[in-house]
Formats: C-alpha cells, structure tokens, sequence
C-alpha cells in the first residue's frame, strides 16, 4: 500500500483520529472474537497490519502477555507513536518493503487495509510469508458492493445510492476493488492453507447508529475525491449527512467478510 494510494491520508488528524476511533468501537468486539478462535495466548509474537488508533495492538499486547510481542506496522504511527507497552514495536512504513523476517509471526491481523491496495494478491503473499507454518492469518475486508439505501424518502435514498456509485468510481479510478471483501475467500483459496473459515457481517443499520455515522463522517472526509468522480453532486453528500443522521432511515453502508486461515 503505497501513501499517494490511501485515501484518507490527507484527512485533518482530529478528524481522522475520531473516525479511527469510531471504527474500533463498532468493530473490536467482533475482531476480538475472531482472533480468539485462533488459540492466541501468552508468548506468542504477533503482528497488526495498519495499526490505526491501536486498540487492537493494545489487546493483542495484552492477550500475549509480557513475553510475546505485537509488532504494529503502519504507514502513518501517530496514532499510535505512544504506545505504553514494553511488548509493542511500532513501525512506520510500507509494510511491502519492511525488512521484517519471514516466517516470524504466530499471528497476522490486518482490518480494512488490502481495500487500500492495487494488486491484493501480491499483499496477501507478504502477509502470509510472514506467518509461521502452524501460525495464524485473519484479515477482514469491506465489501463495498453490497450498500443500498433500504428505507428512507426517495430523494435521500437515491443521494445514498449516488454517493455508493461515487465510492464505487473513486476506487476503480485508483485501481482499486471496492468489492474485495467478497473475493477474499477466493484468494485465499489459492494458497496452502490448513484451515479456513468465512463469516459475514451485513450491517443493516439504521440512521444515527455507530456505523451510519461512521460513514458519515468518511463521506465528510472523502467529499472532495467523491465530487471528483462527477456521480455526485454537493447536495447529494448533504442529503447523504442527513439520512445517516436520520434514526427514520435504514441502510446498508457496505457487508464486512472475515477469514481466519491457518498457515
């Protein structure tokens, strides 16, 4: 994932710290479930992809205890620069071209973050060659395909569904799959994998929930690159802020895909 590729990189750091954060409350829990299933205990040595605001370091730091370690990888740390654990490495940079040893790791962990990259499945290989025979890989992916508007006044449903066609355009101008989410199982098929299973996450949210505003506040961000794309207009990603807002309004912003697969 190379910086000019991210779309949030040149987001203001309060207003980007708070869509982070707004991220881990809505979507720890089901993480923390997933990584559970992969046995994590004390002593192991793992490594979060895309650290964002660190509170996945900082539980999974705390699930290895004070003789494992979480190595956090990202290409913007300052989120995460601080972090008090004397088992916590934080690295900043691409982690494509880090000098990090092969084979290492007895878990992977990367949310959100091979959306953001061209060519998934050469980073799907350096995340997997990073993984110890036996170790551990969970990667969830948004499935951006799957959002609809589903309940609200025509015009703020169509607005949702323009600015949907916009995320989607923005994406494919970068080279980008906004349906990844979905095609992750099959990737990963076609590696050496001694076990694997799937989970779907539709999130059919109504307006003022934690995902609906989290997008919101996405869509706020990213309105300039949407308005680019020329399938929305400002009113369009005026109406979209209200009917996010709106508890009246349902919506499916985008299906999450989880895959936990052993090595």
């Amino acid at each position: 994932m190379s910086t000019a590729k991210y779309i949030f990189t040149e987001t203001q750091y309060a207003q980007e710290l708070k869509r982070l954060q707004a991220i881990e409350k809505i979507f720890d829990p089901t993480s923390h479930q997933r990584l559970k299933s992969t046995g994590i205990n004390t002593n192991w040595r793992c490594l979060e992809v895309g650290a964002g605001a660190g509170s996945i370091t900082q539980w999974m730091a705390g699930m290895v205890g004070e003789k494992g370690q979480v190595v956090a990888v990202d290409l913007d740390t300052r989120f995460v620069a601080n972090l008090e654990a004397g088992n916590v490495e934080v690295v900043e940079g691409d982690i494509q071209h880090l000098p990090l040893d092969k084979q290492s790791f007895d878990l992977v962990h990367a949310r959100y973050v091979l959306i953001h990259n061209p060519d998934a499945h050469a980073f799907l290989s350096k995340l997997l060659e990073l993984v110890k025979p036996g170790g551990w890989i969970v990667l969830e992916e948004p499935d951006f395909a799957a959002a609809r508007a589903i309940a609200g006044e025509d015009s703020a449903c169509q607005s949702v569904n323009n600015v949907n066609r916009a995320i989607e355009q923005m994406f494919t101008a970068r080279g980008m799959d906004y349906g990844l989410g979905a095609k992750l199982p099959a990737l990963l098929q076609s590696y050496d994998l001694q076990s694997f299973s799937v989970e779907v996450d539709t999130h059919l949210s109504q307006g003022g929930s934690g995902i609906a505003t989290m997008m919101h506040m996405s869509t706020m961000q990213l309105a300039e690159k949407y308005l680019a794309t020329g399938a929305v207009t400002q009113a369009d990603i005026d109406h979209y802020g209200r009917f996010a807002e709106d508890p009246n309004t349902w919506a499916i912003y985008y299906a999450t895909v989880g895959v936990v697969a052993q090595k």
